[in-house]
């Protein structure tokens, strides 16, 4: 018997401006080593990426990589201090964050 390729509908999800910075936003936050890195940064704001290295069992361009991912996703920011660059945690998203989160479980039916 032959199958075919069907294609399967697709569902569509309408979400607002603010959902999806949520989902990008917890997608960033997602992995282990990214939170970590979070962890981090709010225990040591201000710090570069060798601080960030040291303290993590991951090589250098790994963190990199971590790294660029919260940026992008506006979690941290990062400012050239010399030849390194020197990270700490965005204020307006991480409030951002907070408060949206708080929001979706405020009228929560567990209480």
């Amino acid at each position: 018997m032959m199958q075919t390729n069907t294609p399967t509908p697709t569902k569509t999800y309408h979400l607002t401006d603010d959902d999806l910075r949520l989902v990008q936003l917890m997608k960033a936050l997602a992995h282990p080593a990214r939170m970590q890195v979070v962890r981090y940064l709010m225990d040591n704001p201000a710090c570069i990426t060798g601080d960030i290295v040291d303290a993590l069992p991951l090589a250098q361009a790994t963190v990199s990589q971590h790294l660029k991912v919260l940026r992008d996703a506006g979690i941290i920011t990062g400012t050239i201090d010399g030849p390194a660059v020197c990270y700490c945690l965005d204020p307006e998203t991480v409030g951002w964050l907070r408060g949206q989160v708080a929001a979706l479980f405020a009228d929560s039916c567990c209480g």
